[in-house]
């Protein structure tokens, strides 16, 4: 299965900004983390921007492209950006929202994703192996047919 792991806004900072929240490790070791412990027969095509349009493109390219699921950390983009969500949802693909941090137990305005409701799920305050989890629910649910139709805004 080919698995886009898309990564936004200061994710790139990983290891240098609030390592009591976000850890110690940088992307590219959530990189390797997330390749060794995939499971077999994963292709995984990484990607990561500070810029709202760039990932959209690639969301877009995703659905010309051989992808046949996404995981997203759309960093702060979770909380404001319908161009993103409206980007997923065109995607026609599977999609899980992950996120490092719990974001339901820090600041109010982080508690609101407008992203999630056009996921299949959305995984939260797991640390890296949020990545994980969310690639093997995705595995697991190729068999049993297309995702979800998200609801209407």
């Amino acid at each position: 299965m080919n698995i886009a792991i898309i990564n936004g806004p200061n994710l790139n900072f990983l290891g240098i900004r609030e390592s009591d929240i976000y850890g110690t490790a940088t992307l590219e070791q959530l990189n390797d983390f997330i390749t060794q412990n995939a499971p077999p027969s994963t292709k995984l095509t990484f990607f990561q921007s500070n810029h709202e349009g760039a990932l959209i493109d690639f969301l877009q390219e995703c659905h010309y492209n051989d992808c046949e699921a996404i995981v997203i950390n759309p960093g702060a983009l979770t909380h404001y950006s319908y161009a993103l969500r409206d980007a997923i949802s065109a995607t026609n693909l599977p999609c899980i929202e992950v996120h490092l941090s719990n974001i339901h137990a820090r600041e109010d305005f982080r508690k609101k994703s407008v992203t999630a409701a056009v996921c299949i799920a959305q995984i939260c305050g797991l640390n890296a192996m949020g990545y994980i989890l969310a690639i093997q629910a995705l595995k697991d649910l190729k068999p049993w047919g297309p995702a979800p139709t998200p609801p209407p805004l």
